[in-house]
């Protein structure tokens, strides 16, 4: 006799089986009008080559309310905006927080938001970075007026370890309602102490009271001249964190927050001129990378890589490190998964002087000779997640460490179960993930993004490159494993597929996800189950403490944007030019066939 769990888990195992389709990803375009100008573009460190200017988005425990974060096309003015999580439509008026700089991270609680952005101090403050260098700071809001606010930089703040500044702050902010504690991780440049000048990144946690908590898991400076960080909270500080950092690896540093042999080494990346190609999206990327498995301890990380090759010995850092060669002109796409916050699932990459391969323990998602970029990932449930990037099928790469231009060939969207590909991907050309992903409380993954004609082939905004544009209007797009998100369809299934996977189902509990997310009727062959639930109409299940329905029924009776050019840092002053002079000379030996090294320090 087949009981209700097990069909409500086959149900889902099967969609999931089989991948995603078109009908899986739904589209609400222009839905969140916006009440101020917005610009959607925001030009590469180095390149000026367009990258999508992140719009955080958060959605409240309860899941009644959503939030969304965005910059004021004036670039100073972050505007948070309450969002339906049904309809993505505006709710009320948006608040804004003044002087912010960057909308740099976003949660959302049952009665407000927590903002991480970065701002200039008062004029006069002492011991404040020259030039109204903006500073990061964490802002609490409830029921629209402020509650408290925060400095995580500047004057005061790990005063002994130099104080620091944000310019660009490519950070994110996340909470743990069983911790009840914030955890914010950020790049930083010390502006005094034995860093001066130099650009590093920093983990700091606050209360809920808003004190700045001097936890012993706090760091004021980790990663060296960090170019991306992944970030995601656990029930406990310190939470899951990784760092791409300019020596050529990327770390999974949840218990050291450094780049040193303490952490696990996630990958070997070629860095040049401070740059590690943009693994983690670049300028204001950095979200959405590192995702926790629902109700479970375990996470998952997506990034784009060119692979690694030849490794040599790092000498600036020492015994134990190496530097690499790129594989590939164009960068793939990789994920890594973790069985809990400080544990890699498999070998961690090669530190072997000499190795050919510094990339053979590497889980592609793809492979070829395209340029991926722009790489997220977010979970279904408790086994599914959705990893998402950009491509350019015939990329030009010119800079061995940055980005690639070339015409756009589409966004793409790949379920993955414990690590392993399902089915295709699901392509669309006007889609885009410029914002947060966020699992909903009925199993589906949204997230908001411009409509718009996107462009990958030449820089934005100035140096005559792409016409500018600004929006009042944001899009979403939602993504459901087995069509949850389309109510006017159903799924299907049928009484021989039932009856011949019953057993497999009922025999391993990891093929069953910890959520069911059911929005629409499942429609099931009523001869399927006549047998054992033959008076049933409705069947409602507990699982994972959330209450999901299930129509019985048979399928007789079934119904059928302004761009702007980023302000380029200058290397003379940072720690790449002095940190990678001497691994600019070796990797240019060995770099690709057809891409060539274009740098000049400012």
């Amino acid at each position: 006799m087949l009981s209700l769990p097990i069909i409500l888990s086959f149900a889902t195992s099967l969609a999931a089986a089989a991948g995603l389709n078109d009908a899986s990803l739904k589209n609400y375009v222009n839905s969140l009008d916006l009440d101020y100008s917005f610009n959607p573009v925001k030009a590469a460190y180095w390149t000026d080559l367009p990258h999508h200017r992140r719009t955080p988005f958060a959605l409240s425990p309860d899941g009644t309310r959503a939030f969304l974060a965005y910059l004021d096309d004036s670039e100073t003015d972050v505007h948070v905006q309450r969002v339906d999580p049904k309809t993505f439509a505006a709710v009320g008026i948006a608040v804004t927080v003044k002087g912010g700089k960057e909308a740099g991270g976003l949660v959302a609680h049952n009665d407000g938001f927590a903002l991480l952005t970065n701002e200039a101090l008062p004029s006069g403050t002492t011991n404040a970075p020259a030039d109204s260098t903006p500073v990061p700071v964490l802002y609490r809001y409830t029921e629209g007026e402020q509650t408290f606010k925060t400095f995580l930089g500047g004057p005061g703040v790990h005063e002994s370890d130099g104080l620091s500044a944000s310019p660009d702050l490519n950070g994110d902010l996340v909470y743990s309602e069983k911790a009840g504690i914030y955890g914010a991780y950020f790049v930083v440049t010390d502006y005094s102490g034995w860093a001066e000048g130099h650009f590093g990144d920093s983990v700091q946690y606050v209360s809920t009271n808003g004190s700045l908590d001097a936890l012993p898991e706090s760091s004021a400076w980790g990663c060296s001249h960090n170019t991306g960080i992944a970030f995601e909270a656990a029930d406990a500080a310190p939470f899951a964190s990784i760092c791409a950092e300019d020596q050529g690896d990327i770390w999974l540093n949840t218990n050291n927050r450094g780049m040193d042999l303490s952490g696990t080494k996630i990958s070997n990346e070629n860095t040049t001129n401070g740059a590690g190609g943009e693994s983690m999206g670049g300028m204001s990327g950095s979200y959405s990378n590192l995702a926790r498995y629902q109700d479970e301890d375990s996470y998952i990380f997506s990034w784009v890589s060119r692979g690694a090759v030849d490794l040599y010995e790092n000498s600036w850092m020492g015994k134990g490190y190496v530097a690499s060669a790129n594989r590939t002109n164009g960068r793939n796409v990789a994920i890594a998964t973790f069985s809990d916050k400080q544990t890699m699932d498999g070998e961690q990459a090669s530190s072997i002087v000499g190795a050919k391969d510094g990339d053979s323990q590497v889980n592609w998602i793809t492979t070829g000779t395209a340029d991926c970029s722009n790489a997220h990932v977010a979970t279904f449930d408790g086994a599914n997640a959705l990893v998402t990037w950009e491509q350019i099928d015939e990329p030009q790469c010119d800079f061995i460490a940055m980005g690639c231009q070339g015409e756009y060939s589409g966004s793409y969207f790949q379920l993955v179960n414990k690590g392993e590909k399902i089915g295709a991907p699901v392509k669309s050309m006007d889609t885009y993930v410029a914002g947060d992903m966020v699992t909903m409380t009925d199993g589906r993954i949204c997230w908001p993004y411009v409509n718009m004609t996107w462009r990958l082939d030449q820089p934005a905004g100035a140096y005559g490159g792409l016409p500018s544009s600004t929006t009042k209007q944001i899009s979403f797009a939602c993504i459901s494993v087995g069509d949850a998100a389309n109510a006017s369809s159903s799924s299907v299934v049928s009484s021989s597929a039932i009856v011949a996977n019953t057993a497999a189902i009922s025999t391993s509990s990891s093929t069953a996800p910890s959520k069911i997310p059911i929005s629409s009727p499942v429609v099931i062959s009523s001869t399927a189950i006549s047998a054992s639930i033959s008076s049933a109409k409705i069947a409602k299940v507990a699982h994972s403490t959330q209450l999901y329905s299930l129509s019985l029924v048979s399928l007789a009776s079934a119904s059928a944007t302004t761009f702007s050019t980023a302000t380029r840092v200058s290397s003379t002053s940072s720690v790449a030019a002095e940190e990678n002079s001497t691994a600019v000379a070796d990797t240019a030996k060995s770099q690709s066939e057809n891409c060539q090294v274009q740098y000049i320090y400012e």
